[in-house]
């Protein structure tokens, strides 16, 4: 089955997807390739992006249904041509970058902040009084056809490579380089990928 391309048309002012199941919108600032496909607006039910490109999504991507974009004011969410995002969260405070023909698999947790402070008292202050955004968010970079497995977590500050793999249930703390296959908790090499030539 392939997807059909994404058309947005505007109801009440608003952008909204045709035949959507949920009664929601795309963000003005959610930058959509014409031939990008987009399952539903409930993936933009957490955006708060108040850049000019809170989104981009580009030619020949997917963003399915289950997927949730839980955006910051200051955060930015990029997915490259032909990349497929399959009901990932995705939570970021600056700037996440999924590369061109890269697959994140379901229950997958992307993350460029932790959102709560590490000090537990000051974690307790925050839970009261809701300050929460105590620690830096830092970029997360997945390179140009990397495959993130199931309920993989890749945590902030940390690359993927090109063409590397992160398996199943994984958690991806730090750089992986390109064209290796990574699993465990940390993520640890456990093999090198064969490149096309």
């Amino acid at each position: 089955m392939t997807a059909t391309p994404t058309r947005i048309v505007r109801v009440d002012g608003n952008r909204a997807i045709p035949e959507d199941w949920y009664p929601g919108t795309v963000p003005d600032n959610a930058q959509i390739d014409a031939t990008a496909y987009v399952g539903s607006s409930y993936s933009f039910q957490r955006c708060r992006s108040e850049l000019p490109i809170g989104v981009e999504i580009g030619r020949g991507a997917s963003l399915c249904d289950a997927t949730s974009l839980d955006i910051g004011a200051r955060g930015v969410v990029r997915l490259g041509e032909y990349a497929l995002v399959n009901g990932a969260r995705i939570i970021c405070d600056t700037e996440i970058e999924i590369g061109d023909y890269s697959l994140v698999s379901w229950d997958v947790v992307l993350m460029d902040t932790y959102r709560v402070p590490f000090d537990p008292d000051e974690r307790g202050r925050a839970l009261v009084d809701g300050t929460f955004g105590a620690n830096p968010a830092r970029p997360i970079r997945i390179g140009r056809n990397a495959w993130i497995g199931f309920g993989a977590c890749v945590l902030p500050g940390a690359t993927i490579g090109d063409g590397s793999i992160v398996a199943a249930r994984s958690v991806v703390a730090a750089g992986v380089p390109p064209y290796v296959v990574v699993a465990g908790n940390p993520a640890r090499i456990i093999r090198e990928q064969i490149r096309a030539r």
